[in-house]
């Protein structure tokens, strides 16, 4: 693909793209446990009434996780800078992918 500017009307024209940025085995691993422990951090900070570190631990795991997959195993920029709220809810559908066995982990 060429490094040009694609414009997306809808999620479901945006997903196919979102997922060709994903193709490595390593960088879906990354995105997948990178986002599983921002879930998991949300609950476990917030009962322990640490509000501020449940938005910085999420960003940092989730965000950090595939920043590592993207520049070091896709060498692609990832499509948050782009598209962040369809990138978000990309982040989500593969991993439900991911766990319904349509895309291997």
């Amino acid at each position: 693909m060429k490094n040009e500017i694609q414009t997306f009307h809808s999620f479901r024209e945006f997903y196919p793209f979102y997922l060709s940025q994903h193709n490595h085995p390593v960088s879906r691993r990354f995105h997948f446990f990178g986002l599983l422990l921002a879930l998991i951090w949300i609950p476990v900070v917030l009962l322990n009434q640490w509000p501020l570190y449940c938005l910085f631990g999420s960003l940092i795991f989730g965000y950090g996780a595939g920043f590592i997959g993207h520049f070091v195993f896709e060498k692609n920029k990832p499509a948050t800078f782009r598209n962040p709220l369809y990138s978000f809810g990309g982040d989500f559908l593969m991993m439900f992918d991911i766990l319904r066995g349509k895309l291997k982990l």
